[in-house]
This record gives C-alpha cells, structure tokens and sequence, in this order.
C-alpha cells in the first residue's frame, strides 16, 4: 500500500478536530451511547464499546466524561435513540464513497448525505453498489517517528497476534487484521510499549483512483467537507488517492 499514507490523513483530521472538540466528543459520546445499548456497559464484555472508548481516548476525551457518557447510557432507558445509516455512491472521477451515520432522523440525514453529494457532481447509489470495493479490516496505524520497536520485530508481533499483513510508509507503519483480531494485535502492541495512532475497524479499499482534473478534485474535496461538517456523519471511507 506504499504511497498511501494513511498517517498524513489522520493528522490532518485529528489537527481539524483538535479546532473542534466539542463536536468531536459528541460524535463520540452518540457511539459511546449506541455501543451500550447494544452490548452493555462493560468494555471488558462489550468489544464494541471498547473500540469506542479506545477512540475517545485517542482524541483526547477525559476519562470522567467517558465514564459519564457510558453511565448515562446505561441508565438512560428514555434517552435519545439512535441509529445506524449508511449511504454509498460515487465521487467524480469513478471514485468510489461510503458513509456511516449515526441519525435520530434518518430523513433528515439522507437529505443531507444526498446534498453533500450532489454539491460535488456525485451521486448516491444503492446499498452494496461499492462497498464490494472495500474491505471490512482492523486497521492501526502507528507513528514511525514515535516507535522505538524495530520494525521487522514489530511485523513479526503484530502476525503472531492475528494480523494479516503489515506495510511501511515514509511517517508510519499500517497493521490490518480480521476484525475480529483487532483487540489481540492492538493488546500484543501495548504489551511493547507501541503507542497507536488509531486503532479502528474500516472500510480499507482494494484499490485507489488518482484524479488528474482539478474540477473533479475540487468536487470531492467538497463532498468530504460538506460530510465533515455534518454531526450525523460518524465515519467516511474513499478510495481517492489524495
């Protein structure tokens, strides 16, 4: 996956989060309160929730309003419920989208989804129409410059843990397993002392599309931000080759 730096990308939204953190630990606190429902408010039991709270951690959210998050959660029976949504379609240039959303109206999220797409010259498409081009993997991601472990002895733990391959950039190292092998490898990392720059499950593409024309760059530069901006949208994935 050389040429890909997953690391340059992180950086430049946890920089963009960093301006915004009261939207952030929303985000977050509506994925703290969905995990709960789902699977309980134990992280030990609940892998989901742990992800999450894995998440909040990352961007830096204190621990009493994690805990606080994951209480409410759990004693909060008429709170607001959310849901679930995602939307897939197509970027210019063939380029391919998937949204994930996280909606207590769904109307109103796919009006919005739609709008952002329309604004870059792209369309929304049918559930299924690419994610066939994305692979569901556990994917950390891990700072090159911060990591004291060779990289070969890093490659060899992180298989021996349950990944399933290993690639160096220039700036970081990209670990990706099974999904249900994220936990084991990210566990096998801390136990070296290997700090990660994130560690989530995504939507990882099979293949990147480069866009040589400027207007079609400008487009799904505008779709991603109009989805940036949005507060139900939770996650998305492309395959551009930024």
């Amino acid at each position: 996956m050389s040429g890909h730096s997953k690391f340059a990308n992180i950086k430049h939204k946890k920089e963009k989060n960093d301006a915004a953190k009261g939207k952030v630990f929303t985000m977050i606190g509506r994925e703290i309160a969905v995990a709960v429902k789902e699977g309980g408010p134990d992280p030990a039991n609940n892998f989901k929730l742990a992800q999450v709270v894995a998440k909040a951690k990352a961007n830096n959210m204190p621990n009493d309003t994690i805990e606080r998050g994951i209480k409410k959660a759990a004693g909060d029976a008429s709170g607001v419920n959310y849901e679930r949504a995602t939307y897939e379609g197509y970027g210019p240039g063939g380029t391919a989208i998937i949204v994930r959303c996280l909606t207590d109206n769904k109307n109103r999220t796919a009006a919005n989804v739609r709008n952002a797409f329309s604004k870059g010259q792209g369309n929304i498409g049918t559930q299924g129409c690419v994610s066939y081009m994305f692979d569901e993997k556990g994917q950390i991601i891990i700072d090159r410059e911060g990591c004291e472990v060779d990289a070969d002895d890093l490659m060899m733990a992180a298989l021996d843990a349950g990944a399933d391959d290993f690639s160096e950039e220039e700036d970081s190292f990209e670990i990706l397993t099974p999904p249900d092998e994220l936990e084991n490898v990210k566990k096998a990392l801390e136990e070296l002392k290997v700090e990660t720059v994130s560690a989530d499950v995504a939507m990882v593409p099979q293949n990147y599309v480069s866009l040589t024309n400027e207007a079609d760059v400008t487009n799904i530069e505008r779709i991603l931000e109009f989805l940036d901006d949005d507060d139900d949208v939770q996650e998305v994935f492309h395959n551009w080759d930024e």
